[in-house]
């Protein structure tokens, strides 16, 4: 793996775990929240393809979006884990 892509790997986990409870801050109200988790996904996965296509690297074309999408759901998927665990501990809810 070349430096910036795993720099944009590092840099997409941090967002990943910036975004639910930003997106929560913002939507956390009557009749919002259940926003919150399709919100997240749907703007991580934008964010994704976006950094994945411009990577220097990155070859144009539809592929490299879905791909950007791709890592961008996994980093928020891996960010609302984190979050998980720290409201409830390994033990569970």
């Amino acid at each position: 793996m070349s430096a910036p892509r795993a720099l944009a790997v590092v840099g997409l986990l941090v967002l990943g775990l910036l975004a639910l409870p930003l997106l929560a801050a913002v939507f956390d109200g009557e009749g919002t929240e259940n926003l919150i988790i399709p919100l997240d996904l749907v703007v991580m996965a934008a964010v994704g393809a976006f950094v994945w296509q411009a990577l220097p690297s990155a070859p144009p074309g539809p592929r490299t979006l879905v791909v950007g999408a791709g890592v961008g759901v996994v980093a928020a998927l891996f960010g609302m884990l984190v979050f998980f665990f720290l409201l409830s501990g390994f033990g569970g809810a």
